[in-house]
């Protein structure tokens, strides 16, 4: 039986309450919208083990908690509960010895990465308000699952990307339908543009937090990572921050999974990772202020943090706050030497995005800002397939004789 069990859309500022069932961009005052639940009722017609016990082998199997009302609008392309590995080789040159960090690995979703999981909540209401044409601005990963669960549903998609993305993701968008362009400037000025073309070319615009359906989807994230820990939460939760989606909504799935009554803990930290070349949001938190200052000349090997105003900002910085958490920002040096070394000691090939929640870690640790007792979940966010890797030097002359020497 179809139902959704959605009571109403908000004003994430101003609390205003905002009809369900029609199209919503941002709220009156500019702000992120998001949906609220009829809680109490799915607390009657659905349990823990509901999900515990649904066929569904990826981010659908929460559809109580999604605002999608007709399955057959839920566009998928067979994702997957993604896994949780513990770290142990790149942990062993640490002075204190941690006890447990986790990598949720998000590179195993479609398109190989944890844009999926909004692009395929944002695809699937387009489709359920008879939307055929979608346009999104990007660092990179979200125009390429943008494209794919577009094409998936029979829709056209618009991509635009700052002229120094990383061509795979380019190349992977266009391969996948959408009609890519590079822009020569940053991701702002890629949202300026779509936002300059919604009434004249019938856009659809899927900007992060510029629609109230992609944080749906990234708190799947916070939803899927309870039920694999046995309705438990880590202590600390390092995130990738950008333009924040994920970080934000987990936070909102954690309080629904409260008031649920499905957890019974005490909440993560949450810990808002930047790069020192563009760190808005970390510089707000320390300053004590509820929004962050455009962050001028960004620029990251990490791509996918390289987003110098997030419309959510305050949103991001109140989860922070909310749970005694912190903002922290690591050197790309740094991104890369950890992203080569747990490569090398643990055989994950973590993004720049996903390294630099290593790298944070590290100093946190260092500063004392983590204990090494604290059970800790970093997000790898893509699949480090995506970005440039080294490469081989070191050759071999088939008509020589074998050489021991070479191989010690």
């Amino acid at each position: 039986m179809s139902r959704d069990y959605v009571s109403h859309l908000e004003c994430s500022y101003t609390g205003e309450i905002i009809e369900k069932g029609t199209p919503h961009t941002l709220s009156s005052v500019g702000k992120p919208i998001l949906v609220k639940y009829d809680l109490d009722s799915i607390r009657k017609d659905v349990s823990r083990e509901t999900i515990e016990n649904s066929k569904e082998l990826g981010f659908w199997r929460y559809a109580p908690l999604l605002p999608v009302s007709e399955p057959e609008n839920r566009v998928s392309l067979g994702e997957v509960i993604t896994p949780l590995i513990e770290l142990f080789g790149s942990l062993s040159h640490l002075k204190s010895k941690p006890e447990c960090v986790l990598v949720k690995d998000e590179s195993r979703l479609p398109t190989g990465s944890f844009k999926a999981r909004g692009l395929g909540l944002a695809v699937s209401m387009a489709k359920e308000f008879g939307f055929d044409q979608l346009a999104i601005p990007t660092n990179g990963n979200a125009g390429s699952a943008l494209a794919a669960y577009a094409a998936r549903a029979g829709m056209k998609s618009t991509v635009l990307c700052p002229d120094n993305t990383p061509i795979i993701n380019t190349s992977e968008t266009l391969a996948q339908g959408g009609d890519t362009f590079l822009v020569n400037g940053l991701i702002g000025d890629c949202g300026k543009i779509i936002g300059e073309g919604k009434e004249s070319i019938g856009w659809f615009a899927v900007s992060t937090l510029k629609e109230p359906y992609r944080i749906e989807g990234k708190k799947t994230m916070g939803l899927e990572l309870a039920e694999q820990l046995g309705w438990d939460l880590p202590d600390v939760i390092f995130y990738p921050t950008g333009g924040g989606t994920g970080l934000i909504g987990m936070w909102k799935a954690f309080h629904e999974l409260l008031e649920l009554g499905w957890i019974d803990c005490k909440l993560p930290r949450m810990v808002a990772v930047q790069s020192t070349g563009c760190a808005p949001i970390v510089k707000a938190w320390q300053d004590g202020v509820e929004h962050a200052e455009f962050w001028q000349n960004a620029k990251t090997e990490a791509s996918g943090i390289r987003v110098p105003a997030a419309i959510g900002d305050f949103l991001i910085l109140r989860a922070v706050r909310e749970s005694n958490g912190f903002a922290i920002a690591v050197n790309d040096e740094h991104i890369m030497r950890s992203r080569d070394m747990i490569g090398k000691a643990d055989g994950l090939l973590l993004c720049p995005e996903g390294a630099a929640t290593f790298a944070a870690y590290e100093v946190a640790l260092e500063q004392g800002l983590v204990s090494p007792s604290e059970k800790v979940v970093l997000f790898n966010t893509a699949t480090g397939l995506k970005y440039p890797l080294p490469k081989v030097s070191k050759k071999l002359d088939k008509n020589m004789p074998f050489n021991p020497s070479f191989f010690r």
